[in-house]
């Protein structure tokens, strides 16, 4: 076990073990940083509020959480902090470069990056770390390919430097030593909303000053972003930046947070909800694991993954309501902070009594909420989705024997972000 781990003398659950509020009517609550609020927990109740005009996501980038919060679910440019006409312009704009033709003509060389990945760790034999030989190259490899930083020159990225912009966009304050619990306030994935949960443990609150690195990034973003601009490609910065010309009223520091965001968050999303699924289908459920070479099953395995383990120790995403909302036989007055719980929905044991125990191969019996609803649904799910259905399918046909060799229990955790997941994963075939 890692000696920071057995410092704190913590063990976490894997994500998928965490306990998640019973599903019930909505009631009062308080959130970490003493603020009272709605929580509201139900699968039919979350998907209404999440869908009401009266219920926003404005202005509370700082709300709920006791702790520091990551920059890219603090910044006020962020389009998970604007509603309203803003927000659609903005929205508006990512949907013009995120069409259903485009995305079609991605899927054929994601599947590709997901098979020299493949490729590589088969050839390098066994004993093998999945994280740094799989769940972290696959969307490095995506995340250049599609931002168009995979060539040379001024655009090029490395994994190295991702990794440290990242790192800083996503720190809560602080990176604490895995073993111990994350600060409060995380994003659930690429592209959702900023959510309130745990109090940050003791000692998380003072870190390293990211503002030096974070003014790199921007820079970066910046330049891009104007490189973009006067040379347009058909890559996902150069669609994004024509559609907000084309559209007008969208500001610059918005465009280049959102092309910023989706570089780093998008990344880490991806990897950290690779690394937790091959987490609970070979340390729980490894008589599924050669089932997962069927494309059918694969591809409904990777939704309901996705579907019940979350990415981050997170509780609840943040709104505001500006009317009194009725929400099942309840009404909750104007003015009011409302937390709603994803992870509750999802496991609401009216609309999914089987939970993370059904079988994973059937589809699940309404659509998921891990990837929000209304106008803040994610604008990554379709990328998340192809990641993991083409990399469970793709690894359990080459190796439909793989296995775990180091007990679930004592995993150690990547911590310091908006998502934990497991610091290394040995494995053997």
């Amino acid at each position: 076990m890692d000696s920071a781990a057995a410092d704190t003398g913590t063990t976490l659950p894997p994500l998928h073990r965490l306990p998640t509020t019973p599903a019930q009517p909505p009631h009062p609550t308080t959130l970490p940083d003493g603020t009272p609020a709605w929580l509201v927990t139900r699968y039919h109740d979350v998907r209404q509020v999440l869908g009401d005009p009266r219920v926003t996501r404005a202005d509370l980038h700082d709300v709920g959480t006791a702790g520091a919060t990551a920059d890219v679910a603090a910044n006020p440019a962020s389009l998970f902090n604007q509603d309203g006409p803003a927000h659609r312009r903005l929205r508006g704009t990512v949907q013009r470069a995120f069409t259903p033709r485009a995305i079609a003509g991605w899927q054929p060389w994601v599947a590709a990056a997901v098979q020299q990945s493949v490729d590589r760790l088969v050839a390098a034999g066994p004993p093998a770390d999945l994280v740094p030989a799989f769940a972290r190259p696959v969307p490095f490899a995506v995340t250049t390919r599609l931002m168009g930083l995979d060539g040379d020159g001024p655009d090029h990225l490395d994994e190295d430097r991702l990794l440290r912009w990242t790192r800083a966009l996503l720190a809560q304050g602080g990176e604490p030593s895995a073993g111990t619990e994350p600060a409060a306030d995380t994003e659930p994935s690429a592209g959702t909303e900023p959510t309130a949960g745990t109090e940050p443990t003791a000692g998380t609150e003072a870190g390293p000053d990211h503002t030096a690195t974070l003014a790199e990034f921007g820079e970066f973003m910046g330049e891009l972003v104007a490189r973009r601009r006067r040379e347009p490609g058909d890559d996902l910065v150069s669609r994004l930046v024509l559609a907000a010309d084309q559209d007008g009223g969208v500001p610059e520091d918005s465009l280049v947070f959102l092309v910023a965001g989706l570089t780093a968050s998008g990344n880490e999303s991806v990897a950290g909800a690779l690394a937790n699924a091959l987490v609970y289908v070979l340390g729980e459920r490894p008589g599924h694991w050669p089932r997962l070479a069927d494309p059918g099953i694969a591809e409904r395995t990777a939704e309901r993954l996705l579907h019940y383990i979350p990415l981050g120790d997170d509780e609840a995403t943040i709104r505001r309501t500006t009317a009194p909302v009725e929400v099942g036989d309840v009404t909750i007055p104007a003015g009011s902070v409302v937390a709603v719980s994803l992870g509750s929905a999802n496991r609401d044991p009216a609309v999914h009594p089987d939970g993370l125990e059904a079988d994973l191969g059937l589809p699940l019996p309404v659509p998921t909420l891990a990837f929000s609803a209304g106008p803040h649904y994610c604008i990554g799910a379709w990328r998340v989705r192809l990641e993991m259905r083409e990399s469970l399918l793709r690894l359990a046909t080459a190796l439909p024997g793989l296995r775990l060799t180091t007990p679930v229990t004592e995993l150690t955790w990547q911590l310091g972000g908006t998502t934990r997941s497991p610091a290394r994963l040995p494995v053997d075939w």
